[in-house]
């Protein structure tokens, strides 16, 4: 089954989350079919539907025919075949208990189509357990989402045992379309990703209180102001429910041992019914208290130690063991956790060395296996750092791109192939993703410059030539085209300014690479197109969508469909070159603005950078995360520095904390 063959959707449950689900659906145009096992719940989930489809329509975030619409799509049903019977894919989102979804698929499987998907939106447990239930595990398997669903970014799309990549990819390709992220857990283990990692982290964090070694406030201080997340850890188990995270960590320790035996401190929370803001109690008090009142000033270095030694042992067992490379560990973690930087970053910043002797300190003296290393964490730890290379450039021998420093803190990427007009290679896409990668992990590095060797050409497009070594395979031309738009995506989405020095050519696959950059600078005698009309082709490395979002979508039509050269000063006109200098000053005037923009507020252009990346398709996501950066920028010393420089009519010198 393809996406294209998906129509109706069965959601099974109507609670918080199965409601959520059934929501974003609708809005992207799906039937719906929500049902639960009594009609006062179908209903009230229906009812909180069509709420939230009228917020949404207030807040102008919908037009009220498009909330309607919607609300029509969603049919609230009792009964399991009247439900699930036409359905393309059923999404179970009922309570988190092993039996219960057992019990649930096995009525399901009577009724649902022969070529159905099933896809459970459980937290933590097995997948490959309920999928047993079925007949179907090859077209079974895990599509998380995270509360609330209508605003959370990420899905976790899990693996059984026996599901089908076909299946996988379906998922995947549903979630892209209803608006989310997916994340691949390549392996089925308990806690997925984001789960995996902040439990423990949750659990470290109560022994510390329950041992005397730190209290609430220092390890909420730490977290929140010493770490840089985004909330305290017993604030974000407060907002969370306790009972919720205990219940994932209790299922962790039943099956993976335990090095996951829950705190006293954190069962005791549970017992006493304690469970957080739903309850008015937790770790802070909501009723007769203050709530979470976190000190800015009562950081631990004992807290932040044992916590990064946490996180740097969790991300080894899931990369040790297949379950999620680093990058996805990251990129889940940030989705769905707010984390400014991913867990494995954070690690490898810490110094993974440091990470593995906090670990190797705390199991000598209390020997529990919480603390125990893992193998693979041992490994990077001689390597020197999760990420290949640690983000040491020299380490790294390039052959079709280079690397250079030419001072103030800029990372001067050179597309080094002069003899073919610096034309893309699938190598040099490969080479440009490892220079992103490396330049970002570099804290010497604050921007990115791009330019192309030997005066002639940026880049003159796709090398065609390696394309027809291919053999013009369909399938394998696909690939490269999706590797193009993974490693063009990666240098939009980098996390410092980029900045690209256009002189000569600039077509084809070349300017979809320019249009990535934040901003371009043009020699004179430059040229810019998309050519691929001519040749029966389409821009393939992301020109069909990014190029409106510079120039505007009848710009953007006019330079694909005529496939016409365009000079400096016409695209400057088009807004798609910010300024053009002389054929002699172009890299002088490039790297001076790159030097500019490196000594502006990292913290501060990371979060513009990602707010308006956010907000390009969903305005109220983009606002959404401009409010939660621009609170986190407030407890930034570079925003003291800013304010400071100013009032004394100086030059600030931001250090990116």
């Amino acid at each position: 089954m393809e996406l294209e063959d998906i129509n109706t959707v069965a959601v099974l449950g109507a609670g918080n989350m199965g409601h959520g689900i059934a929501e974003v659906l609708a809005m992207a145009g799906y039937d719906v079919n929500m049902r639960d096992i009594k009609d006062e719940f179908v209903q009230n989930g229906y009812e909180q539907i069509e709420w939230s489809l009228n917020k949404l329509a207030e807040n102008d975030q919908l037009t009220e025919d498009e909330a309607e619409a919607a609300l029509e799509r969603v049919t609230p049903l009792v009964d399991m075949a009247e439900a699930c019977g036409d359905a393309d894919v059923v999404i179970e989102a009922v309570p988190e208990q092993m039996d219960i979804k057992k019990d649930v698929y096995a009525e399901l499987e009577e009724v649902a189509a022969d070529d159905a998907i099933f896809a459970t939106n459980t937290s933590s447990l097995a997948i490959t357990d309920l999928a047993e239930v079925t007949e179907r595990p090859e077209r079974f398997c895990g599509m998380h989402f995270f509360n609330p669903p209508v605003r959370m970014d990420l899905v976790e799309v899990i693996s059984g045992a026996d599901s089908a990549e076909e299946t996988l990819e379906t998922i995947e390709a549903l979630a892209e379309d209803i608006g989310k992220t997916p994340v691949r857990v390549h392996k089925d283990s308990p806690g997925f990703i984001v789960n995996r990692v902040l439990v423990p982290l949750m659990n470290e964090a109560c022994w510390l209180v329950h041992n005397d070694e730190a209290t609430i406030a220092e390890v909420d201080s730490t977290t929140k102001y010493g770490m840089g997340l985004p909330m305290g850890s017993f604030e974000l188990a407060d907002l969370t429910g306790i009972d919720v995270g205990y219940h994932v960590l209790d299922y962790m320790n039943e099956v993976l041992g335990e090095a996951y035996e829950p705190s006293p401190l954190f069962e005791q929370k549970v017992e006493d019914e304690e469970l957080g803001k739903k309850t008015g109690k937790g770790f802070y008090d909501y009723e007769d208290g203050e709530g979470a009142q976190i000190p800015t000033d009562e950081q631990s270095d004992l807290v932040e130690k044992r916590l990064i030694a946490t996180l740097a042992n969790e991300s080894a067992k899931l990369i040790g063991n297949d379950v999620a490379p680093p990058e996805s560990i990251d990129e889940a973690t940030k989705l769905g956790a707010g984390f400014p930087d991913g867990p494995v970053k954070m690690v490898d910043e810490f110094g993974i060395e440091n990470a593995l002797e906090a670990l190797e300190e705390a199991y000598e003296e209390t020997g529990h296996p919480r603390y125990e290393p893992a193998d693979y964490l041992e490994e990077r730890a001689e390597a020197g750092g999760f990420y290949e290379q640690g983000g040491d450039a020299e380490a790294t021998e390039f052959e079709t791109i280079r690397i250079e420093y030419p001072g103030d803190m800029v990372g001067h990427v050179v597309l080094d192939r002069p003899h073919r007009m610096n034309t893309i290679s699938d190598d040099l896409l490969e080479e440009l993703s490892e220079a992103v990668d490396l330049l970002e992990d570099d804290d010497e590095v604050r921007s990115i410059l791009l330019t192309g060797e030997g005066g002639k050409a940026f880049s003159a497009g796709a090398d065609v030539q390696s394309m027809a070594g291919s053999g013009a395979d369909p399938l394998e031309i696909t690939e490269l085209s999706k590797a193009g738009q993974e490693a063009f995506g990666k240098l939009e989405s980098c996390e410092m300014p980029v900045v690209a020095g256009i002189d000569g050519f600039c077509l084809g696959g070349g300017m979809e690479l320019a249009t990535c950059a934040d901003l371009r600078i043009a020699s004179e005698r430059s040229e810019f197109g998309q050519p691929e009309l001519n040749l029966g082709l389409i821009p393939g490395w992301g020109g069909t969508q990014r190029l409106k979002h510079v120039v505007g979508e009848g710009r953007a039509k006019e330079i694909i469909l005529t496939a016409e050269r365009f000079d400096a000063e016409t695209m400057e006109d088009y807004g798609f070159v910010n300024e053009v200098a002389d054929n002699d000053d172009l890299e002088e005037r490039a790297l001076e603005l790159a030097t500019d923009l490196a000594g502006g507020p990292p913290i501060a252009q990371k979060f513009a950078k990602r707010a308006m990346l956010a907000g390009r398709d969903d305005t109220d996501a983009g606002l959404e995360y401009e409010a939660s950066a621009f609170g986190q920028l407030m407890a930034t010393d570079d925003l003291m520095e800013g304010i400071t420089a100013f009032m004394e009519d100086e030059e600030p010198e931001f250090e990116g904390q």
